[in-house]
């Protein structure tokens, strides 16, 4: 990777979700504008506040899919990551920061 470009993968959970009520949503219903989690596994030497490993928040909207290996990734600026989510190190709260 170079520059600022973070290399994730996303999370085959956000293909389906389910409502309150427990109604199956597929993937392809659109919901206004919604966020995607991915794992990060690759990023650029001038990438800061991102880890490899890491769970990321970001907008579908502004990526590139790029296929490696057969496996599709997708390919962001580090600006475009609008959150990250690691374990506190303290082991309270939610586990998550963002």
């Amino acid at each position: 990777m170079l520059n600022d470009r973070v290399l994730v993968e996303l999370d085959s959970a956000g293909a389906e979700r389910r409502s309150a009520a427990g109604i199956v949503i597929p993937a392809t219903a659109t919901v206004g504008k919604r966020l995607a989690w991915a794992h990060v596994r690759a990023v650029g030497q001038h990438v800061r506040q991102v880890e490899v490993g890491d769970r990321v928040l970001f907008d579908p909207d502004e990526r590139a899919e790029v296929e490696l290996e057969g496996q599709t990734y997708l390919l962001l600026r580090e600006k475009d990551v609008h959150a990250v989510a690691a374990p506190r190190a303290t082991g309270e709260g939610t586990g998550l920061y963002l």
